[in-house]
């Protein structure tokens, strides 16, 4: 479901695929052939939310915002299933773990992992490259080029998983 809220309604690209239980409402942009999947709840009644290309955020995520302070997603990133991003910035080519919870002011890094479970505290910044675990997380280590190869090869299954859902719906 795609709902206004206070004149503000969703900008999706029409190559993306949004899941037709997912939620989303308000000041959203969804950039091309990036995904929502099911039953995610997308709220940009606070703030705005930017999603990049090739995004996938996957089932049962939540996304909202603080005033004044964006959620930003920037391009070909992974976010894991029941997922919480509040007003934060996660950079390309990311990968978020299902059941971890980024809050206010927290920014992760480009091509960064950050483990299931996780919790990234207000303001935390988490280095390009690395593996942050915990709760609050902690970097562990720097990512490997087997790290960096499976984020991609997972980031991609989601593109071609939401064009074949895509397709289906379109029929």
């Amino acid at each position: 479901m795609i709902y206004e809220y206070k004149g503000s309604t969703p900008n999706i690209h029409q190559t993306a695929y949004i899941a037709s239980d997912a939620i989303i409402t308000g000041d959203v942009i969804i950039d091309e052939l990036s995904s929502v999947w099911f039953k995610t709840v997308i709220r940009g009644d606070v703030a705005p939310v930017h999603i990049g290309k090739k995004v996938n955020i996957q089932d049962l995520s939540l996304l909202h915002q603080s005033p004044n302070y964006p959620l930003i997603i920037e391009d070909e990133v992974t976010v894991g299933h029941q997922v919480t991003l509040h007003s934060c910035i996660v950079r390309k080519k990311a990968l978020i773990g299902m059941g971890s919870i980024l809050l206010d002011g927290a920014e992760v890094g480009e091509q960064a992992f950050i483990g299931a479970g996780s919790l990234i505290p207000p303001g935390k910044k988490i280095p390009p490259k690395t593996l942050a675990f915990g709760r609050p997380a902690k970097v562990v280590r720097e990512l490997t080029d087997k790290d960096i190869k499976e984020m991609e090869r997972i980031k991609q299954s989601y593109v071609e998983k939401g064009q074949y859902y895509k397709k289906l719906e379109d029929r």
